[in-house]
């Protein structure tokens, strides 16, 4: 018995290593691939950013939400914690630039900033332009932030919670 046991296994083991595509290529009609899309739970191949990146910290929350805003554009809400009393909350609309993207902040005209991808994490760079600098208060910046990617869903956006400016807790990225 425990002979059939350890065969049994050994078959279950080797078949894990089968792919049932040629290639090991992923079925995009696959109902259950689907369904993953469509709820956030694996990446759409798609070039579309929607989705929720988030991360904690012992110095609190750093979020940014992102969902459509027209036809292959984006808008998105992003706040980072400093702290109790330190945040830095900003928003505007994302755009596909080659393999990256182009954040326009809203309220501060020319600043512009190319984002970066890393596995299923975005990343703000280093440095700003000089019409930047007044995103955040004097004693806060965006630069070099990392927001790992939470959901790739546009719903899970739309119902993400994000303090504003006074501490009070909304959905900004709601339509």
């Amino acid at each position: 018995m425990a002979r059939l046991a350890l065969l049994c296994t050994v078959a279950l083991l080797a078949a894990c290593d089968r792919h049932p595509n040629s290639g090991g290529a992923v079925d995009l009609e696959n109902p259950l691939e689907i369904a993953a899309r469509e709820r956030g739970l694996v990446h759409n191949p798609s070039a579309d950013p929607s989705g929720v990146l988030e991360r904690r910290h012992n110095l609190g929350r750093d979020v940014m939400c992102i969902v459509p805003d027209g036809q292959d554009e984006w808008r998105f809400v992003l706040s980072a914690s400093f702290g109790t009393e330190l945040t830095c909350s900003a928003s505007g609309g994302i755009g596909r630039e080659g393999d990256s993207w182009r954040l326009a902040f809203s309220g501060h005209d020319g600043c512009e900033l190319v984002v970066y991808e890393e596995g299923d994490e975005l990343r703000l760079p280093g440095t700003f332009p000089e019409q930047c600098e007044k995103l955040c208060s004097d004693r806060v910046s965006l630069r070099g932030l990392r927001l790992p990617r939470a959901s790739w869903s546009a719903d899970d956006a739309r119902r993400l919670q994000i303090p504003d400016n006074r501490g009070n807790m909304g959905t900004p990225c709601r339509d």
